[in-house]
């Protein structure tokens, strides 16, 4: 008894020096993409949960989103990150490789042509007519190919020790139902590059999760549904079940706390019904 009531006064004493010293105890997430849309409404979720946040941006000064959020919040650490660039990737992977990270989110993606609007209005909604078969903007289609594909796996590869060091490891790819094979009856035409770099995510990330799984990371591919971001508020009130950032990335949060290394793998709508694709 006394040999457990030593290890009871130790364990307490050493969790006293980590409070005084400063150590963070909270889960970490690391999002790219998170100055805008859906990466930015997980940030301020996930710091509202007092989570350590890792938040990223590819702008060449900081974002004024982020800088609020993190003079709100100071456990919110907010770093540059250009997921088409494999050194800017290695080189936070070395600044961070002695930080568990315990969700890592691969939100940053492009959707559409955004080069004519100016790099800080999140309101302009960019344009789809160049990425439709007959009328394709083919340097756009090279974008959304390296931010959208090859931007997550170089993510995902280069993070994937702070993973493994982490309690939950997991491993969440924001997809799109845009990307379905099998799940319209009918595919209508347009946005094909969008739609076929969303179909190649979920595929990539599958074999992700194979790759994985004997180290239990668990990977999830998320489909936000269609949400009202910065970019598409023009849409509001304009077509039925579209859905406020705050809801589908609550619901995905929660979703994310629930799922399991059985789930590795899955496509899921952001309530955590499996999506068809």
């Amino acid at each position: 008894m006394a040999g457990y009531h030593f290890s009871l006064r130790a364990s307490l004493l050493a969790l006293a020096l980590a409070a005084a010293s400063g150590v963070a105890c909270a889960d970490t997430v690391l999002i790219t993409g998170a100055n805008s849309g859906i990466g930015l409404e997980f940030a301020k979720e996930y710091a509202a949960k007092g989570w350590t946040v890792i938040a990223t941006h590819r702008r060449s000064s900081t974002p004024e989103t982020l800088a609020a959020l993190q003079a709100e919040h100071k456990n919110v650490r907010i770093e540059r990150l250009d997921v088409t660039n494999l050194d800017n990737i290695n080189a936070l992977a070395a600044k961070l490789k002695d930080v568990p990270i315990d969700v890592l989110i691969n939100n940053a993606g492009v959707y559409n042509d955004r080069s004519k609007c100016k790099g800080d209005d999140e309101a302009c909604p960019g344009d789809w007519n160049v990425e439709s078969f007959g009328n394709m903007k083919y340097s756009l289609l090279d974008t959304m190919m390296a931010v959208n594909i090859k931007g997550p796996l170089m993510v995902s590869q280069a993070f994937y020790p702070n993973l493994k060091a982490s309690r939950q490891k997991k491993l969440i790819a924001i997809s799109s139902s845009n990307g379905t094979l099998t799940g319209e009856k009918q595919p209508r035409p347009g946005a094909i590059f969008y739609r076929m770099t969303k179909a190649a995510l979920n595929r990539e990330m599958q074999i992700v999760a194979a790759s994985t799984r004997k180290d239990g990371v668990t990977v999830i591919m998320f489909n936000p549904g269609p949400t009202l971001t910065e970019h598409q508020e023009y849409l509001d009130g304009k077509f039925p079940g579209m859905l406020k950032t705050s809801f589908t990335v609550e619901n995905m949060v929660k979703t994310i706390d629930k799922v399991t290394i059985a789930d590795t793998g899955r496509f899921l709508r952001y309530d955590g019904q499996t999506e068809p694709w």
